[in-house]
């Protein structure tokens, strides 16, 4: 790291951006089903959740987006359909299988459709994020019943085989000692990013928190990294506000390591937890914390960053190697039933940055980093220019990516991608929706983009075929199924 100053990087950070950064929404496009059909993803996964929805339901996509070369884009959507109450002993989380989804973003010129480009996102494959190894699985005693009045029974889901221990969202489904046990099965994906060899996917969640390498081509555990111990908390529990109440330390339930970045060079993940810890909130509840971690190494630091106007932080996305895209915002819009108000991104620079690993509450947020004084984009004020009331705009844009280049007004633009978490509720919070903006380098100076290789979209293949029929046997057994204990 560079030695500079608080104020010096303050300054560099806002020069970097333009008085008025000319961004240009190029196009809008909605994902609302596969080849298998409307509201169904291309898991093969044909039995009922604990809840009675389909453990096939796609949705959610927008919690994290990635781009992944030529126009495809990887997508994950988080612990699953637990916007639909059956159990609030297990915060209604359901098995919901952990999965990743590869998309195809096609855009076509076409001005005479009111945007510049026709989007066209199409789901090509659902990857099922498992375990080679057994993990920790919650066994449902005293915690109720499903949604059908039977005993909610074990957390495991019913697709598991030997060497193919799924991670899922029951909030139940963890082990003994501290939330970062990298034994747990569950898992709260909330960002995604791809290796620059285009083998590796990593991806971020709320639980641990954890940040998880998979292989791409199959879905298969590689590697869970090794944070801060500060970051996980010690008592745990099934339901998120019992989890609060218990601990003075650690991540706020739900709130956890919301956003990753990958630097363009590929040597270096960097995520940001949603809220302060509960050791900063108290003196410091603006504050939240930003994790390096080397790849090769596993080598962590502690950065700080100050809220501007959100409630929180959904994502980061790397501009260079040093400077990224933040995204702030609050929960109003589409899905809240009220206005959107914040959805901005803020450029910040880790350039010359404090380590706070050991810092905590005001001494920590002394030590924050700079930021811009301006957002680089201001969503909510943008797509208002183009006719898209406020109450429209997604409540939850979480997903943050920048994409393939395109040619507008005989120009070369890059592309910035931006995805909405539904919360698999469509009627209420909209369909999984894409919003791309094209900017040009004068714009936001000093941006690389990261170069991923190619990589063909894998056909789901037998395994894929196998699970379904799984499945199907699966659900016929699932209480007589001997469930794995939670130690």
């Amino acid at each position: 790291m560079l030695r500079k100053t608080v104020a010096a990087l303050a300054l560099s950070c806002a020069a970097i951006l333009p008085a008025h950064a000319q961004l240009v929404l190029l196009a809008q496009g909605q994902l609302t089903g596969s080849k298998a059909g409307a509201g169904k993803d291309l898991s093969g996964l044909n039995y009922t959740l604990e809840n009675g929805l389909p453990a096939n339901i796609l949705g959610g996509l927008g919690s994290g987006l990635t781009y992944a070369g030529g126009n495809v884009f990887l997508a994950v959507p988080d612990r699953g359909p637990n916007a639909t109450p059956y159990n609030s002993a297990v915060d209604d989380t359901a098995s919901y299988i952990s999965r990743f989804q590869t998309l195809t973003m096609t855009l076509t010129a076409n001005p005479s459709a009111g945007l510049p480009f026709t989007l066209t996102p199409e789901l090509q494959r659902t990857t099922l994020l498992y375990s080679p190894t057994a993990l920790q699985y919650g066994t449902g005693a005293g915690l109720g019943t499903k949604a059908d009045g039977t005993p909610i029974g074990s957390g495991a889901p019913v697709v598991n085989t030997a060497g193919h221990y799924y991670f899922s969202g029951r909030s139940d489904n963890y082990g003994a000692g501290a939330s970062s046990n990298p034994l747990d099965a569950r898992f709260d994906p909330e960002a995604v990013r791809v290796s620059n060899d285009g083998k590796s996917v990593f991806i971020s969640d709320e639980y641990g928190p954890y940040v998880r390498q998979f292989d791409r081509a199959t879905g298969a555990l590689v590697k869970t990294f090794t944070l801060p111990g500060n970051l996980a908390v010690t008592t745990l529990s099934p339901n998120g506000q019992t989890e609060i109440d218990k601990n003075a330390t650690g991540r706020v339930a739900n709130k956890g390591m919301e956003g990753l970045a990958i630097t363009p060079d590929g040597k270096t993940l960097v995520g940001i937890l949603q809220a302060a810890l509960e050791q900063d909130a108290g003196t410091a509840s603006k504050l939240l914390r930003i994790v390096t971690i080397d790849i090769a190494t596993g080598a962590t630091h502690e950065y700080g960053y100050k809220l501007t106007n959100g409630s929180g932080v959904s994502e980061i996305v790397a501009v260079n190697n040093h400077q990224f895209l933040v995204d702030e915002r609050d929960g109003k819009g589409l899905g809240d039933g009220t206005a959107a108000k914040v959805k901005q991104l803020f450029l910040i620079d880790l350039d010359g940055a404090t380590d706070i690993t050991n810092l905590t509450g005001k001494a920590a947020q002394d030590k924050a980093i700079a930021k811009s004084s301006t957002p680089f984009l201001d969503l909510v004020a943008e797509l208002g220019k183009a006719g898209i009331a406020a109450t429209n705009v997604p409540a939850k844009i979480e997903g943050v990516s920048f994409g393939q280049d395109v040619t507008y007004n005989g120009a070369t633009y890059h592309t910035l991608y931006l995805a909405n978490d539904n919360d698999f509720v469509p009627a209420t919070s909209g369909q999984n929706q894409f919003y791309v903006f094209g900017f040009q380098d004068k714009d936001l100076k000093g941006y690389v983009a990261q170069s991923v290789a190619a990589a063909p979209i894998p056909e789901p293949g037998i395994w894929a075929m196998l699970v379904a029929g799984v499945g199907a046997i699966g659900s016929m057994l699932r209480r007589r199924r001997p469930a794995t204990a939670r130690s």
